[in-house]
Formats: C-alpha cells, structure tokens, sequence
C-alpha cells in the first residue's frame, strides 16, 4: 500500500508538471501510472478482504482497515491525475492562454496541490498523526482557492475578458483538483480514525 500511495503521488506530480508544459512522455506516464494504481486496488482490496476476515490482533485490524479506507483514495488519485492530463492535453492542443491573473491563481492552486499531496503521502507512509492534522486546514486553503479562482473567472468573463472556452478547461482543472484535495484528506482521516481507534 505504501508503493501504491508513492505512484500515486507520482502520477499526480506528473500531472500537475503536464498542466504547466505538457509533453507526451509525461502523459503516457500519467495514463500507465492510472492502470497500474487500478490493479493495485484490485490485488490489495481483495487481499485485504480475506485478511480482514482472519482473528487479527486490534492493531493488525486497525492497520488493515486503515489500508482498506485508503486504497480507494489512492485508486482516484490516479483518476484525477489522468483527469488533469487530459486538461492539459487540451489546454496544450488548442493553444489555450489564460490571463496573467488566472495563470497566477492556477499556480498558487498547483502548488497547493503538490503539498497536499506530498504531505499526504508522508502522512500514510510513516503513519505520522501530527502531521495528518495538518492536511485537513491545507484541504480548506484549497476549497478557498477554488473558490475564489472561480469567482474571479465569472468577474473576467462578465468584462468580456474571457471566454466560455476557457472556464469549460478552468472548470476541469478546478474540480479535479478539489477532487485530490477531497482524497488527500480521506487519507489523512484515515490514519487520524485507525490511531484512535
């Protein structure tokens, strides 16, 4: 589970660097990373089932239940990631420009998003408490930020700064992004509910 949570940040990496200059290397990277986070829930979720069944220790059965919680989170990590490819894969085709304004938020956003997810990785590999507090406050700096990217979009679209091109991209870049947020934290919640019990 730990190597699944690492390709998993991996991919989302991948992902984000594919928004800011995409290539197709990285892209089939973040595509192979998609499939192989997908047999990883299958293999371990299947596992897991059968462990769980067994008579575990409470801290054997706290820890596979915490696996259990969290592979599906990292499962659509993968999906999000993949998401934010294909953002990018249009934003690079159509030769998409956003203002200077909107490109400042997405980057304040992009990088929000690679400590969340670095973070959160951290957090289930070293199983780490303390720091799984921290991602929850970082999940709503990301929830504010989405929000107010999209409230300054409809502002520049009502200028005539904008196009409805763009905020159909912007929407698919945003709401995955909140999406990884929304898992980062499940994550975090997960470790947070298996330490106390």
């Amino acid at each position: 589970t730990v190597k699944m949570a690492l390709l998993a940040k991996e991919t989302v990496l991948q992902s984000l660097k594919l928004v800011k200059k995409y290539d197709d290397d990285s892209a089939k990277i973040v595509c192979d990373n998609e499939t192989v986070l997908d047999l990883y829930e299958d293999n371990l979720g299947t596992y897991l089932v059968k462990m769980s069944e067994q008579s575990l220790s409470n801290a054997d059965a706290r820890t596979v239940a915490r696996m259990l919680h969290t592979i599906g989170d990292f499962e659509r990590l993968g999906d999000h990631a993949k998401g934010l490819q294909k953002v990018a894969e249009e934003i690079y085709e159509k030769k998409i420009k956003f203002s200077d304004s909107a490109d400042k938020e997405i980057n304040i956003l992009l990088d929000a998003i690679t400590e969340i997810i670095i973070t959160t990785t951290l957090v289930y590999e070293k199983n780490d408490y303390d720091l799984a507090t921290k991602v929850e406050p970082l999940e709503q700096v990301i929830d504010r930020i989405t929000a107010e990217i999209k409230t300054h979009h409809i502002l520049r679209l009502q200028r005539g700064d904008c196009t409805i091109e763009l905020g159909f991209v912007l929407s698919d870049l945003l709401t995955n992004c909140k999406r990884i947020s929304d898992h980062c934290s499940n994550i975090a919640v997960a470790v947070i509910e298996a330490k106390n019990d």
